[in-house]
């Protein structure tokens, strides 16, 4: 059936490409729908989609009553879409497409075909160089997930992190592009795991947990002998679960006996797992996040990469619009570098002040993106 973006709800799947104004695919054929998907629609002012009578789940699909479609605004002009060099979709559109992508290279490997570099460095690079224009964004990758496509936005946003933070902390752009790659393919692993076991909602036993750890053995192997990867690019990867206090895994390594890139990837996957719903454990609020990690810094993460991260998010925290865990909504107004996780909001109903380091019990729940 054909329906208008906003008798959309989430669930529901594309039996047809959404093409831009350009004639350029902005959405493929069986995208099962989220919020996000959706918005995406609205902001390329599409008129009209094909979708199933029938949503993921098996359920009938019935669309919104809208009694007044009203125009989006404001419009968004095809030079805005588009450059003319580089021709690339809005951030959040190429973001998706990039999940999409993964998707299919995932089936791939799980069907025994071998990682072609190659097509995943067509697929990931062009978005890895994007970073520079990206806000807040980095940081909230996250909502555009679900618990059930957790694992394949988490491959992807883990590169795209990873690649930001090698950037904050100064790599050459060969060194960050590799990073990011690297964090791109650290879960390719996945793939030789049961797949019972990884879309398990209960709790895991101790030996179906040690299968689950296996994963990043498996991802070294698939990737040791590619071209396109650097040698610490395929360690980092063997490595991304190790701690520096010798708690992690496959070996328990400790301290510099883990590589550099390692603890980038484990910071990055670290905080976007913590910040997304997932199928066993529900999403935490972002600064609620920061406040554990920086508790690991001396303990299981690199202080230094922490600091830098936690710093990079905060500097771009401040003036944003928040959502409590309060329910209430106001605007960062200052941040100590003395209480980096507990800034200062004013609230928008009221215009209080309230410092977050004086109300240990509140957290920020989501940054509002513009």
């Amino acid at each position: 059936m054909r329906v208008h973006p906003s008798q959309l709800i989430e669930g529901c799947i594309l039996m047809q490409n959404v093409l831009g104004k350009s004639g350029r695919p902005i959405m493929p054929a069986k995208t099962v729908l989220t919020d996000n998907h959706i918005t995406v629609l609205h902001k390329f002012l599409i008129d009209s989609v094909e979708v199933s009578s029938k949503l993921e789940d098996g359920k009938t699909y019935m669309p919104k009553e809208v009694e007044v479609i009203e125009k989006i605004q404001p419009q968004i002009k095809e030079s805005e879409i588009y450059s003319e060099q580089e021709e690339l979709p809005p951030f959040s559109t190429h973001y998706l497409q990039a999940v999409e992508e993964y998707k299919r290279f995932y089936t791939e490997w799980n069907n025994g075909i071998p990682i072609d570099m190659s097509k995943i460095r067509r697929s990931i690079i062009p978005l890895l160089e994007r970073i520079e224009e990206l806000d807040m964004e980095i940081f909230t990758l996250h909502q555009f997930g679900t618990a059930k496509d957790y694992n394949y936005h988490h491959s992807v946003a883990i590169s795209l992190i990873s690649a930001f933070l090698g950037k904050e902390l100064g790599y050459r752009k060969g060194e960050w592009i590799q990073l990011g790659l690297a964090g791109y393919l650290c879960d390719a692993g996945m793939t030789r795991v049961d797949s019972e076991i990884i879309s398990k909602g209960d709790p895991l036993t101790e030996s179906q947990h040690q299968e689950i750890r296996n994963h990043s053995t498996y991802s070294y192997r698939m990737v040791e002998n590619i071209t396109g990867l650097s040698k610490a690019a395929k360690i980092a990867i063997l490595q991304h679960h190790e701690r520096i206090d010798g708690s992690g895994y496959p070996l328990g390594l400790m301290k510099d006996k883990i590589n550099t890139y390692a603890r980038i990837l484990a910071v990055s996957d670290t905080y976007h797992a913590m910040t997304s719903e997932r199928l066993y454990k529900a999403q935490q609020p972002i600064f609620k996040v920061i406040d554990e990690i920086a508790h690991e810094r001396f303990t299981k993460l690199d202080p230094l990469i922490v600091r830098k991260f936690i710093e990079s998010l905060t500097a771009r925290a401040v003036g944003k619009t928040v959502s409590l865990t309060n329910n209430k909504k106001g605007e960062i107004v200052f941040i100590d570098k003395s209480h980096l996780t507990r800034p200062i909001v004013k609230l928008h109903d009221t215009e209080e002040i309230i410092s977050l380091q004086m109300n240990p019990g509140l957290h920020i729940e989501e940054v509002m993106l513009d």
